[in-house]
């Protein structure tokens, strides 16, 4: 093959077709050629007419100019009256798309097609500036919300590349943003939270600190365009908060009880000594002492119970999931309330994957409570079960005087009836929560007595 076979064109029909395009005549030239054709045969006429016609020399010669000056030139002063308007909308369009919406049309002083063709351009040119002028300051306000909060964001694009970190982004890799931007995520080492699951706590230790960490991300597009976007969320101070609120509550309950339980021993315990240092006679003290040794006896197990609700309360385990039937479930832990009958209204036929014992403890507290509130009245006990496709929800209800106090029905050791423990709600919810859902507890509405709600994921 020669050199100059290799340099021709390797379609010689589009070739001459894109030959024959850039010699094709403008707009402008073709309407002044549409023009003077649409004039010539009138012309032509009217030349002919007066030619072969009864005139005069001087008259023909000067029709003839007068007419021929006026096919040339008419159509040129149509083209321009016709072609000028569209220029000028061409332009006004190429200023909009530069962003440049600060020009407008002169209005037309006719009220023509012509006339409300650049009224409609001029409303479009106000439109696009006042969208801009918005979405100016919807930027400004994003990128100034970017900047203040304390959380760290990081943008990335499809290849794994920084597009956008904010400042406190930056703060957390000891790096400034400049210097961040267009780097690989494995570079900066947050390739391990573009994978895995989207919203979870971990532990990291970053340049700029350490601690533990809520991880959230989620995708987005732009200019079409995937991206991924991650969010992390100090937790340490958070948490070391909650765990001081924690330990404060804790340490006043303990407090509470032991003093309960500690007052009245020392107290017995010192009336006794007294009385042995008396020197009254064994068979007058034998009465009293052992009265005193009953009071400390009971309140020695009052505090012993008190240690063992709360180690149940704080080493419940992990839940063992396997699949559940709900109908089993809930007949089964009815059957176990002998105190009262309790009503079940027939839900659907679901199963979900659940720790059957914990689910089995949890509804067994709910429905003694229930039982416990309608006592030896004549009120009632149901339950009734509801799922929605996503989730599973168990009502016990029952017609009771009600909740007088709601704000801590779920506080450990708070309780409000003679013996009870206070720990079987909170021991029901951290139960529910466990599963992935939610326990609450409300006065019914328009009538007597509560309704505690339990819901579950499928």
């Amino acid at each position: 093959m020669s050199g100059e076979d290799a340099t021709a064109p390797s379609n010689p029909v589009s070739a001459e077709a894109r030959h024959g395009r850039s010699h094709r005549l403008s707009f402008e030239h073709r309407l002044l050629l549409y023009l003077m054709l649409m004039a010539a045969p009138g012309s032509l006429v009217t030349l002919f007419l007066i030619w072969e016609g009864d005139f005069g020399t001087d008259t023909r010669w000067t029709v003839t100019i007068v007419l021929c000056g006026v096919w040339l030139l008419a159509p040129f002063v149509l083209r321009d009256r016709l072609v000028f308007p569209l220029q000028t909308l061409s332009n006004l369009m190429s200023a909009y798309r530069e962003g440049d919406y600060s020009i407008r049309v002169r209005r037309s002083r006719h009220r023509d097609v012509l006339g409300h063709i650049f009224d409609d351009v001029n409303s479009l040119g106000d439109q696009l500036s006042g969208q801009r002028v918005r979405a100016l300051d919807a930027t400004n306000l994003l990128r100034k919300v970017m900047e203040e909060i304390d959380v760290a964001v990081f943008t990335f694009d499809q290849d794994q590349h920084l597009a956008l970190v904010n400042r406190a982004g930056a703060e957390l890799l000891a790096q400034p943003p400049e210097r961040l931007l267009g780097r690989e995520a494995s570079d900066l080492g947050l390739a391990e939270f573009l994978n895995g699951v989207a919203v979870r706590t971990v532990e990291w230790a970053f340049p700029g600190r350490m601690g533990r960490w809520g991880l959230r991300r989620t995708g987005f597009r732009e200019r079409g365009l995937p991206h991924r976007m991650i969010v992390l969320a100090d937790l340490s101070q958070q948490l070391r908060e909650e765990e001081r609120k924690a330990w404060r509550r804790l340490l006043r309950v303990l407090g509470h009880e032991l003093n309960n339980s500690l007052a009245p021993i020392k107290s017995m315990a010192s009336t006794l000594e007294r009385m042995l240092g008396s020197g009254m006679p064994l068979p007058e003290l034998r009465e009293d002492m052992e009265k005193g040794l009953g009071v400390i006896a009971a309140r020695a197990q009052a505090l012993n119970r008190f240690m063992v609700a709360y180690s149940k309360l704080a080493r419940l385990p992990e839940p063992s999931k396997k699949a559940v039937l709900v109908r089993e479930l809930i007949h089964r832990v009815v059957s176990l309330e002998q105190r009262a009958r309790v009503l079940v209204e027939e839900g659907p036929a679901v199963t979900m994957d659940a720790d059957a014992d914990q689910l089995e403890q949890l509804l067994i507290n709910l429905i003694r409570n229930a039982v416990d509130a309608v006592g030896d009245t004549d009120g009632q006990v149901g339950v009734s079960w509801s799922s929605d496709g996503f989730s599973i929800e168990v009502r016990i209800e029952d017609d009771g005087p009600g909740l007088p106090d709601t704000a801590n029905l779920f506080v450990p050791f708070f309780t409000t009836k003679p013996g009870g423990t206070g720990i079987g709600l909170a021991l029901s919810r951290q139960i529910a929560e466990a599963h992935g859902g939610t326990l609450t507890l409300e006065n019914r509405t328009g009538r007597k007595g509560c309704v505690a709600r339990l819901r579950l994921p499928m």
